[in-house]
């Protein structure tokens, strides 16, 4: 053997930046043993175990346990394989970390006590199944065993509010309120009469699907009123509750009449609670989607002009 091409060991802890201790255990582990020994019985090592115990260096500084460099030394592993596990792992890891930060930052903003911050945190640091969970919860104690609206169910069930991985301080808060909010009694009791009154409708023959454009047409004319300044009992808002009043006829296939407008007002009504549309604001801030805005104003105007008309 060539002693011109081995190391000591204290030679190989000084390319390395490993320890003697350090190289000594890998050693005895056989993980990188001795190429030879000299005749008195000291270590000795060539440029393949230097080139291992780098390899060895990196993965342990990567946090990969000996176990798994011994399979990747011995060949029983490839090193893309793992580092591919590994890089998923640390994906893990670090997405947990994002989230314990976002909770730190809530907490110190909102100034929790110690029972939010460990709600707080267990809800954001629970699994996607179980976020979901509270969502479906409040699906099924709403509308479980009422022949509703299936479109709203779907709608709901199809917009999981979703944190991302890296969330912000005012998603933390948002998905915090939001877990209140579908697990408050009055809210679910509130959602349990609009599901009831929708089955109803429903057995009547009444077509009480998602009408998005209708509901366009209403948010944009009483939008306009309300910038406008035009007061519920104005003239002017009599035009505008004829030409709504007349769009819900078409849109219904029914005769726009002074039951028409009753039967309007009474949908209003039971949808007028602003924790429905508190509820799409949180599920928008949650996925990071645009603002939802406030129909109740509108919801407000409307039915007032409504009741004006029928005077």
């Amino acid at each position: 053997m060539d002693d011109e091409t081995l190391f000591t060991i204290g030679a190989l802890a000084e390319r390395t930046g490993l320890t003697v201790k350090t190289i000594r255990f890998y050693a005895d582990k056989g993980i990188v043993p001795p190429t030879g020994h000299t005749p008195a019985g000291y270590r000795l090592y060539d440029i393949d175990a230097l080139t291992r115990l780098e390899l060895v260096r990196t993965l342990r500084e990567l946090d990969i346990d000996l176990p798994t460099v011994r399979r990747i030394l011995a060949r029983e592993s490839t090193l893309a394989e793992v580092a591919a596990a590994h890089a998923d792992a640390l994906e893990t890891q670090i997405r947990v970390l994002r989230l314990r930060r976002a909770v730190l930052r809530a907490v110190a903003s909102r100034g929790s006590n110690p029972q939010e911050m460990d709600l707080m945190h267990k809800l954001v640091n629970s699994t996607r199944t179980e976020r979901h969970r509270f969502i479906h919860d409040f699906i099924d104690a709403t509308f479980g065993g009422v022949d509703a609206n299936p479109a709203m169910v779907e709608l709901l069930r199809s917009t999981m509010p979703d944190l991302p991985a890296d969330p912000t301080v005012e998603q933390v808060e948002a998905w915090m309120e939001l877990v209140e909010l579908v697990q408050d009694n009055d809210f679910r009791a509130a959602v349990r009469t609009m599901a009831e009154y929708q089955e109803r409708q429903r057995a009547e023959g009444d077509d009480t699907g998602l009408h998005h454009e209708l509901t366009e047409v209403v948010r944009e004319e009483v939008f306009r009123a309300l910038a406008a300044g035009i007061a519920p009992d104005a003239p002017e808002a009599a035009a505008i509750v004829d030409a709504l009043s007349a769009r819900y006829a078409q849109t219904f296939g029914k005769t726009d009449d002074s039951h028409l407008r009753r039967w309007i007002l009474e949908r209003l009504e039971v949808a007028n609670d602003v924790r429905v549309t508190r509820y799409w604001q949180l599920v928008a801030s949650v996925n990071g989607w645009p603002p939802v805005a406030d129909l109740e104003p509108v919801f407000t105007w409307f039915g007032n002009a409504l009741r004006n008309s029928a005077k």
